[in-house]
């Protein structure tokens, strides 16, 4: 999945499957790490890849 936003910082970045994690002022924040646990748990994985301006990335892998 790709978007065409804003990107996100290199902080973002680090923190984007940690639980409760969020830079919106409503949402819980545990949805990419929810995401992450139930690819792990059938052998898959999550990736984000972001420049600043340029948009984000994300990559599952079944």
């Amino acid at each position: 999945m790709t978007d065409n936003g804003t990107g996100m910082t290199a902080e973002a970045i680090a923190e984007t499957f940690v639980p409760f994690y969020t830079t919106k002022t409503t949402g819980s924040g545990i949805s990419l790490s929810w995401s992450r646990q139930i690819m792990r748990l059938y052998t898959g994985t999550v990736s984000v890849h972001s420049e600043l301006g340029e948009g984000t990335t994300f990559l599952l892998r079944f």
